[in-house]
This record gives C-alpha cells, sequence and structure tokens, in this order.
C-alpha cells in the first residue's frame, strides 16, 4: 500500500502525519487514554504504556524518530484517527514491530480507516525488515482484539497482574 502525500486524499483514507495534525492527534489521544483508563487493565496501561502527557510534545518528538510512522485516517480530509509504529531492535538484533496507538473516532469506526491505518503501519514494518508486528488490546476490548485478529494478529503472551 502506497501512502497518499500529506494532502491528498485516497480511497484507504490515510496519510503520513505531518506537524500540522499534532494538535488533533493530541486530542485523539486524549481521548483514546480518557476511553480506555476506565477498562478493565485501563489504569496500568494508561500509565505505563501510553505515550506520556503532554501528547503534542510526544507525538512532536515521534514525528522526528527514523524508525517510527504516525499516521493519520481521514474522512473528506478531516482526521478522525491516528496510529502510530515503532521498530523496536530486539537482543537478536531482529527488528520487531510496535504499534503504539491506533484509534478511530466511534462514529467514523466500520467504513475501512482504521483498515487503513494498519495496512500502513504494517507496510512500514514490512519495509524496515521486521519479524513481526506486536498491538496490545486491553482485556475485555472485543472489537480491538476481533479487528487485530481480522489482520492476522494472534496472541503470543498474556499479561496476568495482580493489584496490590
Amino acid at each position: 500500500m502506497t501512502l497518499d502525500a500529506p494532502g491528498e486524499r485516497s480511497s484507504e483514507h490515510c496519510r503520513l502525519a505531518t506537524s500540522d495534525d499534532l494538535a488533533r492527534i493530541a486530542e485523539l489521544a486524549g481521548t483514546l487514554v480518557a476511553e480506555s483508563t476506565d477498562a478493565k487493565g485501563g489504569p496500568i496501561w494508561s500509565s505505563r504504556e501510553a505515550r506520556p502527557a503532554p501528547h503534542l510534545d510526544s507525538y512532536r518528538a515521534l514525528l522526528d524518530v527514523g524508525d517510527a510512522q504516525v499516521v493519520v485516517g481521514t474522512i473528506d480530509d478531516v482526521v478522525v484517527g491516528f496510529g502510530a509504529v515503532e521498530i523496536e531492535r530486539l537482543r537478536t538484533s531482529a527488528n520487531l514491530g510496535v504499534v503504539t496507538d491506533l484509534y478511530v473516532e466511534p462514529q467514523a469506526r466500520a467504513i475501512g480507516v482504521g483498515e487503513a491505518m494498519i495496512d500502513a503501519l504494517l507496510a512500514f514494518c514490512v519495509e524496515h525488515n521486521c519479524i513481526g508486528v506486536d498491538a496490545l488490546a486491553l482485556p475485555g476490548a472485543r472489537a480491538t482484539k476481533n479487528f487485530f485478529e481480522g489482520h492476522s494478529f494472534t496472541a503470543r503472551a498474556l499479561v496476568m497482574h495482580r493489584p496490590l
């Protein structure tokens, strides 16, 4: 899949994010954290795996990293979602893609925006010779789990937690 240049619109509704998108990405990231924090597993996720606030600064820094990619999903050139992937170097020297963010506004789901973004992130991982791609789904997030399974993701580990 080829990403559109910023400002171009395609049927896939996905393009590379630019600095002009940062305010909207930060807004969507805040919504993602707010929606996920109350979910099962969300409190630890929001303080451990979620990108730290202020989101504007976190995503600005990510745009400048060569082994990461940030994309936005659009409908009629309006940003309705975003995704990010980072390349992690394993001890074996192999590359692993890690989808750190994938979010689409609720009213824009199930029309192909998320699919276009995950396809773009996966293509980035292929270009960087990754041996695989990890993505996190919180327990109980059935729609998220189904989305990833629909794109050939399978569970490779379960993280067990006991609150104290």
